[in-house]
């Protein structure tokens, strides 16, 4: 399952060689193994790199289980590097060739669906589930002792015995505490061995309240959102739900960033929108988060020397004036440079303000 480590590797990659990437739907309304197999030549056949084009074929007739949605794969045979992705959300049908693997496809669902933690919880016990990239990685629960339901008030029924009701209704409010205490231990400890970043919480509204006040504030702040379901919900429901949730959570998230990067960059506090600006500050290294459209691309031209970017008409490199080439999209090597030098990227799917905006700007470091 691809992960973050994976990433790294991937943009690490720079090699003299160019390197084909291509990414493929796999979805069962798609078609069949055929289908896709014709898809994939369809996409392939204008590629002048046949050893890589080949090597991803091979792939497919022979390793390729079919198992997901989609699969991303990255091929240099020159470099004797070749890696398979297969992947649990569908992605759109691509092929690109550069000196670097494209990447900016796996950064959009790793910040989108990457790394979530389900609780679910009554006043007894809970289940955890740890979910990445739409796929169940881990789940596990807790079971505390059972709690009795007994109304409140009245006499004893127990002769002699006065106030009995009520001292048992003490009783088990004192077991759901324990209950509590040892169910946010056992979700933290859940959370932390499955590396989780971000929080859904699911349950009745009274235990979701209680549980998430009993939470340290460091865990509340990763809090995505709550949601209503029964504790004995299926696996596929909880993935579902969790997938809506988190969805639109990430949206909210996406215009709040959205938003302050426009009003920054409108005031010139340490942002800058459009393609040229965020080439100029990324040479500089002042990029702290690179924010695009989907599907946002610019054609321009790079240097092969030193990988400087510009949209400028020119023929010369400016840092060491080597020819520049022309390529299609100087976005995708933006990206891949933004990640090697410790910034972030964020690919946001739906938002009309930013289009109108340019498709492209960026938060700085300075």
């Amino acid at each position: 399952m691809f992960s973050e480590k994976d990433l790294q590797e991937l943009i690490q990659i720079n090699a003299p060689e160019q390197v084909l990437s291509v990414y493929l739907n796999t979805e069962p309304s798609k078609g069949n193994a055929d289908a896709y197999r014709l898809r994939l030549r369809t996409m392939l056949k204008n590629i002048t790199l046949t050893e890589d084009a080949a090597a991803i074929e091979r792939f497919f007739n022979q390793d390729y289980d079919w198992d997901g949605r989609s699969v991303a794969l990255f091929s240099c045979t020159a470099q004797n590097f070749f890696r398979a992705f297969p992947l649990a959300i569908p992605v759109h049908d691509q092929v690109y060739v550069g000196d670097h693997p494209f990447v900016k496809e796996l950064t959009r669902l790793l910040d989108t669906y990457g790394g979530y933690g389900v609780v679910i919880v009554d006043k007894q016990g809970a289940r955890f589930f740890s979910f990445h990239l739409g796929k169940l990685t881990e789940q596990d629960g807790y079971l505390g002792e059972p709690v009795k339901h007994v109304k409140r008030g009245g006499a004893s029924s127990f002769p002699g015995r006065r106030g009995g009701v009520a001292g048992r209704t003490q009783k088990a409010e004192e077991l759901v505490d324990r209950n509590r205490k040892d169910i946010v231990e056992s979700t933290i400890n859940f959370f932390e061995e499955n590396h989780v970043r971000r929080i859904l919480i699911g349950g009745t509204e009274e235990n979701i309240v209680s549980f998430r006040s009993q939470l340290p504030k460091a865990w509340q702040s990763l809090v995505d959102g709550t949601f209503s379901i029964a504790m004995n919900a299926p696996q596929d429901e909880v993935l579902q739900t969790a997938l809506e949730i988190g969805m639109r959570a990430e949206q909210e998230r996406e215009a709040r960033m959205v938003s302050q990067l426009i009003t920054s960059a409108a005031k010139g506090q340490n942002a800058v929108m459009g393609v040229s600006a965020i080439l100029s500050a990324l040479h500089d290294g002042r990029i702290h988060t690179l924010v695009l459209a989907e599907g946002y691309q610019s054609p321009g031209h790079t240097c092969p020397s030193c990988h400087y970017m510009t949209v400028q008409e020119t023929e010369k490199c400016p840092k060491c004036s080597h020819t520049l080439h022309p390529t299609s999209d100087v976005i995708e090597p933006a990206v891949s440079k933004t990640l090697r030098m410790g910034g972030e990227v964020e690919v946001v799917m739906t938002n009309p303000e930013l289009v109108r905006s340019g498709g492209v700007g960026a938060l700085l470091r300075y």
